[in-house]
């Protein structure tokens, strides 16, 4: 199968992409420079400019090298959105190291998982989350370990207000005691940045084939897998986007800086990879540390313009079902990118219907960089499909036995291209990759005669009812079209007769909605073989810290 979906792409879009022979220091050197004067981040309405982030990368980065470790060693970072993160990612890259970026929600066990695969000799770790870290740090390759305060970054007046409200008021910062790790020293953030600045940063000549991260997996449907991702992978990846948004027509001279609120985590890798994008423009980032509190969140939109918005469908979903979402300003709403999950129609709809922008949906992994495809800017309407190929990726349809399918037909995704893992850390990855070189996504799909791929959905989570595939996501898009629907969940149970039978999981803020309504509702719209055969009302679906449900939590409830 050829790249035959170049020729539908918009105009303007390059058809193919050379390698770029561009490590990140030499990315970040550019950019930095480039937009000394443009602002780059706020969080908690204190902002920094480029320019102040390069030197304080690079204090952070010359304090990294006094502690004597060789290159290609492992920087973790546990942190939410906050203004230390991105010049930490920086610095520590400048360094010469490896980053592997923790959730911050991990439990211990989790933690000590990741530090200890990834073999991290540091972490930079929120004070709220050290507590994680004291029972496993001794048993752990780490030996520094910098805690910093929420508070560090917000001014010396602010920030010490924000520290002892977190402390004393909001009780959000538990005790903990990292003394039982004798081969360990623990330094303060803010002692890092001071003595940053006396000395003197020793530029590394990192290449673009050398390791960058040793990022994480999810783990939503198994144990949590180390991706090794190059310098040339991001920057390629990056650049990617960047040609993918062309359409957007948008000249910074002009009309102004870019905003773009990074409302995902910035350690899972949608986020990452769209906030390094953002970097090639001199975007301003609008941090947004707990996206789960929709008031903060929908008053935060309210107060500050901005321009992009990637979330995924629960984020969306969340700010629509927000009584104050309406009276947001959209006027300079430009782009609202959904990745991460599969956007559902209905939310699509009433984004569409209460902002003006229609959401553009997009299909990546974190062994993709989270590029892979995307619906062209200049549709104007929800697809429903995931879009087509981006440049420098190529997609082909495998079945079990890893013949190539053709136009339509419906089997496993392979994708491959510069942006894509060359492996797994620690594991053999012949199983994870065609004899062609093509990275077995686990994704069940098909492409049509333009190039459009439709994502049915994860292999895993796709359920075969008396013989018949059944997808969970055209199940919960057609719930969730229930007026008395806020969202919903669909999974495999087994069944004797069927050999497996749905289960729906629906979360209502209606009382009046009954079991029986919503069976009639999945008769009028549904096959009789997808409709769910059990239903159970939940008040919360269970999620990831990005906002992915957790099928695997609901199947575990199930069985119980």
């Amino acid at each position: 199968m050829n790249k035959f979906w170049t020729e539908f792409y918009p105009e303007g879009v390059a058809k193919e992409l050379p390698p770029l022979n561009q490590s990140l220091n030499d990315f970040f050197d550019d950019t930095l420079t480039k937009f000394a004067k443009n602002k780059f981040m706020t969080n908690m309405s204190v902002s920094y400019t480029y320019a102040e982030v390069d030197q304080m990368s690079k204090n952070i980065a010359a304090w990294i090298q006094t502690l004597g470790l060789a290159q290609g060693s492992t920087v973790g970072i546990m942190m939410p959105n906050v203004n230390q993160y991105l010049p930490i990612v920086i610095g520590a890259l400048r360094a010469g190291m490896v980053l592997t970026l923790i959730n911050p929600l991990y439990t211990s066990r989790e933690l000590k998982h990741q530090l200890i695969d990834a073999d991290a000799k540091i972490i930079f770790i929120l004070e709220p989350f050290a507590h994680g870290l004291d029972s496993i740090i001794d048993k752990t390759p780490v030996e520094t370990v910098v805690v910093s305060a929420i508070g560090d970054m917000l001014g010396t007046a602010k920030g010490a207000l924000i520290n002892l409200a977190a402390k004393h008021l909001k009780k959000a910062v538990p005790n903990y005691d990292l003394s039982s790790c004798s081969k360990c020293q623990e330094v303060s953030f803010k002692a890092v940045l001071k003595q940053g600045k006396k000395l003197k940063y020793t530029r590394c000549d990192s290449k673009p084939d050398d390791l960058a991260l040793i990022q994480y997996t999810g783990g939503t449907t198994g144990t949590a897998k180390g991706i090794l991702i190059t310098h040339h992978n991001v920057v390629y990846g990056t650049k990617q986007y960047d040609e993918w948004f062309k359409p957007l027509n948008y000249d910074a001279n002009k009309d102004g800086q870019l905003t773009s609120v990074i409302a995902l985590p910035l350690y899972h890798i949608f986020a990452f990879i769209i906030s390094l994008l953002g970097f090639r423009t001199g975007q301003h980032f609008l941090l947004v540390t707990n996206p789960r509190d929709i008031d903060a969140f929908v008053k935060l939109l309210k107060k500050e313009p901005f321009h992009l918005l990637p979330a995924v469908n629960t984020l969306f979903q969340a700010l629509l079902n927000h009584p104050e979402f309406k009276s947001v300003d959209f006027s300079n709403l430009k782009l609202s990118l959904a990745g991460g999950m599969a956007a559902t129609p209905e939310m699509a709809r009433k984004w569409l219907d209460t902002t003006g922008v229609p959401i553009h949906e997009g299909w990546g992994m974190s062994e993709t960089l989270g590029v892979g495809t995307a619906n062209p800017l200049t549709n104007k309407e929800f697809t429903g499909t995931i879009g087509m190929p981006v440049p420098g990726v190529d997609i082909k349809i495998f079945d079990d036995e890893e013949n190539v399918l053709g136009v339509g037909e419906e089997g496993e995704i392979g994708i491959k291209g510069m942006n894509v893992i060359k492996g797994y850390h620690n594991l053999d990855n012949s199983k994870f990759f065609t004899k062609d070189g093509y990275l077995k996504t686990g994704d069940v799909g098909a492409i049509d005669d333009k190039g459009y791929v439709k994502l049915f959905d994860r292999k895993k989570d796709m359920l075969i009812v008396s013989g018949f595939n059944v997808y969970p996501n055209e199940i919960e898009g057609v719930v969730e079209m229930h007026p008395k629907v806020r969202e919903c969940s669909v999974v495999g149970v087994e069944d004797e007769l069927q050999g497996q039978s749905v289960k729906l999981f629906v979360v209502s803020d209606h009382s009046s909605l009954t079991k029986k309504e919503l069976f009639e509702f999945c008769k009028k719209n549904l096959a009789a073989y997808k409709c769910p055969r059990h239903i159970e009302f939940i008040d919360e679906l269970p999620k990831s810290t990005v906002g992915k449900i957790l099928r695997h939590k609901l199947r575990a409830k199930s069985n119980r």
